[in-house]
């Protein structure tokens, strides 16, 4: 019964590679997705329905399609990708790197929402009572929105942790399936279901997903509890 739940040494890999690219993937999108629940909250501006269709778009078209157009864009032959490669050096496609960014992508529309849900929940009298005593909007922004919206900026970073633990088709279609470089516990499970006899292994990888994404979700809604708790208390 142990060795059932055991992991082999690959399983590991797998799953350690997909907490850093989890992990890389929140940290990557977390400043983008303040910034642009912010403007969508607080801004009237035009065009702004077709900037907020556009984020949400990795939610309604496939994920293979992400995958393509990360390719075509931060492939070596693409404009970007090879602006960092000839420049800097850098491969981002069929790398970890690329796992991360194709990860954040998918997971930035559920983290602005949380986000903008959270700063639209805002009395903007508390932010107009700041800027008539002086306040300059940075300050206002730091000292009164960005807190207040601590929960909602919790909750969409851990929605997007456990998107970004479960991608798939995007992560398989920028930078493939290369053992120990971008074979996430979904691309593992992908390969072991391939593979007859290892149905074992693959149970663990569904139990080990269902897990952590069962974790991450119950983690989540006890810090916003927590946050709101000592918001209203404040």
């Amino acid at each position: 019964m142990l060795q059932m739940f055991s992991l082999s040494p690959i399983e590991l890999e797998a799953l350690q590679l997909s907490l850093k690219v989890s992990l890389w993937a929140v940290a990557i999108s977390l400043p983008f997705g303040i910034a642009v629940a912010w403007l969508l909250a607080r801004w009237e501006f035009p065009g702004k329905s077709l900037l907020d269709a556009l984020i949400h778009v990795p939610l309604v078209v496939p994920p293979v399609v992400v995958g393509y157009l990360l390719l075509l864009l931060l492939g070596r032959n693409g404009p970007v990708g090879g602006w960092l490669h000839d420049t800097l050096g850098l491969t981002v496609a069929f790398s970890w790197q690329g796992a991360a960014v194709a990860a954040a992508v998918m997971a930035f529309p559920l983290m602005v929402r949380a986000i903008r849900l959270s700063i639209e929940a805002i009395d903007t009298r508390l932010e107009h009572a700041a800027r008539t005593l002086g306040a300059r909007p940075i300050d206002v922004f730091f000292s009164i929105t960005l807190p207040l919206a601590g929960s909602g900026i919790v909750v969409g970073s851990i929605l997007a942790f456990a998107r970004a633990l479960g991608e798939f088709g995007a992560t398989i279609t920028f930078v493939s399936a290369i053992p120990g470089e971008t074979t996430t516990l979904p691309v593992a499970l992908y390969g072991l279901a391939q593979v007859p006899g290892e149905e074992g292994a693959a149970i663990r990888l569904v139990i080990l997903s269902i897990a952590i994404a069962f974790a991450a979700m119950f983690i989540s809604e006890l810090i916003a509890r927590r946050v709101r708790r000592r918001i209203s208390g404040a």
